[in-house]
């Protein structure tokens, strides 16, 4: 377990060091776009053109270009839905609510059959207008160039399309359209919209693993113009700075606009009774949001006449940056009174570990689309519920929070991957499992005792337990439990990093170094494993190969525990030592009864010699003599060393096993016989030589009456009724049933009256 992770690890060069910092030969290729898109409405369709610019710094020559293509995973002949699998017969047969097939699953699978999804390539040209030949391959496409792109070249080319957009609420993907049939409205939520540039990067070369819909990402940074054209009713949200906010805002909402940036709370820009009044129009003409985003490396956005939009300003970096919200009424009262000001916290929870938010604006946005982030711009789901009956709007804790977290963790995607642009098509938990531990570190600073998914070890033991699972250094489409694996297990790893390994401070001063070190680069593991031991001067290498490269888990046992004394040598207290010892062990039944026995030398005291007056354990001259020449060839030193044992010292011999097998500190709590506890904590290099068994010494001023090992339950110990000596009870209940003997009645279920049916 205390191997060096180099032998696993690639090997350092020009471009990242084994510091884990870019090397002085680190390069990125960069792609610009200009985009002009329509929305139909009515057909629920995309139609766009964009114009990319892709400029070569690698040392490379490139004689192909590979972009990705995410709409086509929805095609009727995808792999994304020819590679899906059921879950297994038991579970479908369990009649378990969690496992069994549901009707949206039934309803998605037909959907999938039918749906006319994927990109419809009109036209992939060359700046001179020349058609370029190109391939698709399932989600990614391949365009041939005529000449090869020499390092330091740049191309442009263009590319036209078409695609349907999904009813997100039947085939659940990353974006979509959410429908109101009752007021006949949309929200749109578009995303993964256009073909964008693959990533090309010395790890991997071009980067075109297909896309199932799990792995996400792998893009680059570069300079986005939007021209969106939508319903002249309709409000758009995106990625980037409104250009034309004159053409397409009125003067009111402008205005309101400019006063929410110097605003401490967020204040309305379209009102809640504005939103009414638009969903209530049909405006047959068009209207273009013409958007820029500089330095992202993706965009999105969104759009309708139903949102309702609120805006606050906050500091970042010494700029200002705009925080928003579009939603609709239906996302009221929730999301009026949460949505900005947790956008607000994120960013400034985020700065504090990482860096300065970078972007003018952070989007949050509610649609049917659960949780998914794009550059200054987040879907989030979550609304209150309407009573059927009474019409009442309630909305219970959980949605809440879960509300109020998701806009955190989908905001805080900004940093990581957006920013610290890490491959996700590769390495999930690089994104997911980072963001998710801010996320925790951001939620506990929201208020006291919040309900955080993950981050605290006790959560992360049942998937500790699991026997269902795969070591997070795993690529994220064959990932079990992609959600304990990719988001709970990193955070909680890095959470017990920062509180029990490192502590508050080397970690979060090395964490900010990788931050500051791979802003607007992509890191892979092996920088961020390489800068935390550089930045916090700990070798690490057997916590990331525990808890990243394996699927042990945490369970140290205390197996046993002995007393013992060092002989002061002086007669009197080791005599007296060794006939109290004698007077503890247990007196036979035998020797009990012995005693009631009527005894000679009682009668005849005549009998009794020196032997009776003295035993084995009386101190004799020549045993005070033999201890005044030892004590006389005695050090200083040495001397006070028995002194001290003489004076009461108490030493304990503790063996522990690792039956978990994942090595970790071990933090333990002594209770003395005073009521005293102290809490000692000992690295997780105690087990370098032996990492199944180890025995450690503890020396206590009084006696040591109880022992536990993990006492805060900070090293997601997936068994804690072996972490206590002596032994702890486990309090549980056991339910008293009363027996149904009629339990499988037939005659009497048959008889049972229908529901809504009187009786004749």
């Amino acid at each position: 377990m205390f191997r060096q992770l180099e032998e696993i690890l690639p090997t350092p060069n020009t471009y990242r060091t084994a510091s884990g910092a870019p090397g002085h030969a680190y390069w990125q290729q960069r792609a610009d776009y200009v985009i002009h898109a329509t929305l139909d409405e009515k057909r629920r369709a995309i139609t766009a053109s964009e114009k990319i610019t892709y400029h070569n710094r690698s040392p490379d020559s490139l004689n192909y270009l590979w972009l990705q293509l995410d709409q086509n995973g929805i095609r009727k002949d995808a792999d994304q839905r020819r590679v899906l699998s059921a879950p297994s017969r038991q579970a479908w047969l369990s009649g378990n609510e969690d496992e069994a097939l549901k009707f949206e699953d039934l309803r998605a699978i037909h959907a999938g059959r039918a749906f006319d999804g994927g990109f419809n390539l009109s036209a992939v040209t060359s700046d001179a207008g020349k058609p370029l030949p190109y391939v698709i391959n399932q989600t990614m496409l391949r365009i041939d160039l005529p000449v090869a792109l020499a390092p330091g070249q740049s191309i442009s080319f263009t590319i036209a399309w078409s695609y349907n957009i999904n009813d997100q609420k039947v085939l659940v993907e990353r974006s979509g359209y959410e429908h109101f049939p009752e007021e006949d409205n949309t929200i749109f939520q578009i995303a993964q919209w256009f073909p964008r540039m693959a990533a090309y990067y010395d790890a991997v070369g071009w980067q075109n693993k297909q896309y199932l819909g799990t792995g996400e990402f792998a893009l680059e940074f570069g300079d986005y113009e939007l021209y969106l054209t939508v319903p002249a009713d309709h409000v758009v949200a995106a990625t980037g700075e409104l250009q034309n906010a004159s053409t397409v805002l009125s003067a009111v909402q402008r205005e309101r606009l400019a006063k929410a940036k110097n605003s401490a709370t967020p204040l309305l820009v379209i009102t809640p009774e504005e939103a009414l009044a638009a969903e209530r129009r049909r405006s047959t003409d068009t209207k273009t949001w013409h958007f820029k985003a500089v330095n992202v490396r993706d965009v999105a956005w969104a759009s309708s006449r139903k949102f309702i939009w609120d805006a606050q300003g906050l500091d970042s970096g010494g700029k200002r940056v705009m925080a928003m919200s579009f939603y609709p009424k239906e996302g009221n009262p929730l999301w009026q009174q949460y949505s900005t000001r947790a956008v607000v916290h994120a960013i400034e929870q985020y700065n504090k570990y990482s860096f300065d938010y970078p972007y003018p604006n952070a989007i949050s946005v509610n649609g049917a689309v659960g949780g998914m982030e794009y550059p200054m711009i987040s879907f989030n789901g979550g609304r209150p519920v309407k009573d059927k009956k009474t019409g009442a709007v309630t909305y219970s804790k959980t949605a809440k929070y879960d509300l109020i977290s998701v806009i955190i963790h989908e905001v805080g995607h900004n940093y990581f991957p957006m920013v610290v642009n890490s491959d996700e098509r590769q390495w999930a938990w690089m994104d997911e499992g980072i963001n998710s531990f801010l996320q925790y570190l951001a939620e506990q600073a929201w208020e006291e005792d919040y309900p955080s998914w993950n981050g605290e070890p006790r959560k992360i033991v049942d998937t500790m337990r699991s026997q269902n699972q795969v070591p997070i250094m795993t690529n994220p489409e064959s990932v079990l439990l992609l959600p304990q694996n990719a988001y709970d297990k990193p955070a909680t790893a890095l959470n017990i990093l920062r509180e029990t390994i490192l502590g508050r401070e080397l970690f979060d001063f090395a964490f900010k170094e990788y931050a500051r070190r791979w802003k607007f680069k992509r890191p892979t593991p092996a920088d961020f494993f390489r800068t935390m031991k550089d930045a916090s001067g700990t070798d690490l290498d057997w916590f990331w190969r525990g808890w990243f490269y394996t699927t042990d888990a945490v369970d140290i046992s205390i197996d046993g525990i002995s007393e013992y004394g060092v002989s002061t040598k002086d007669p009197e207290i080791e005599k007296a030592w060794k006939k109290a010892q004698k007077a503890a062990q247990p007196i036979s039944i035998s020797s009990q009864r012995n005693k009631l026995l009527p005894k000679k030398v009682d009668s005849d005291p005549a009998l009794k010699d020196f032997y009776n007056e003295h035993d084995d354990y009386t101190v004799t001259n020549k045993d005070r003599n033999a201890y005044l020449e030892e004590r006389e060839g005695l050090e200083p030193w040495e001397r006070q060393l028995l002194e001290q044992r003489a004076q009461g010292k108490h030493l304990y011999l503790v063996d522990f096993s690792n039956l978990g097998g994942l090595v970790m500190p071990l933090i333990l709590e002594i209770t003395l016989a005073s009521g005293k506890k102290i809490v000692e904590r000992v690295p997780a290099e105690v087990w370098r030589y032996s990492p199944k068994k180890i025995s450690k010494v503890i020396i206590t001023d009084e006696p040591m009456v109880g022992l536990v090992q993990d006492p805060y339950w900070e090293t997601a110990d997936i068994d804690t009724s072996n972490n206590a000596w002596p032994r702890k009870v486990t309090p549980s209940r056991l339910e008293l049933f009363k027996q149904d003997r009629d339990k499988n009645n037939l005659m009497k279920d048959f008889n049972t009256p229908l529901k809504g049916v009187e009786a004749k």
